[in-house]
């Protein structure tokens, strides 16, 4: 009898373990991103930089129009940038190094 109620036990257990699992909540700080072109700084993009370049922290120009950062989503074509610059959902032909 008491094989049982401890099996009985150990399956409740799990039971709300995974149930618990199941419903924990997202954390407050966690939202959803997206690639804003032509917004970093000199070295400061999360990647693609354009040619000669290879990924994070390789642009070479600030506000370089073919790197990209990630942002929190809906500010990209919002941001306020210098002399009215605006971020853009896809690849600039501005600020790019010269050859």
């Amino acid at each position: 009898m008491k094989t049982r109620s401890m099996t009985a036990a150990i399956v409740a257990g799990a039971v709300a373990s995974a149930v618990t699992s199941l419903s924990v909540a997202t954390p407050a700080n966690a939202q959803a991103k997206e690639k804003c072109y032509g917004v970093s700084l000199k070295g400061k993009n999360d990647c693609k930089a354009g040619a000669g370049t290879t990924c994070a922290g390789t642009s070479t120009v600030d506000y370089q129009g073919n790197a990209w950062t990630l942002v929190p989503a809906g500010t990209c074509v919002t941001m306020e940038l210098p002399d009215g610059r605006k971020g853009s959902l896809t690849e600039l032909d501005r600020d790019l190094p010269k050859a």
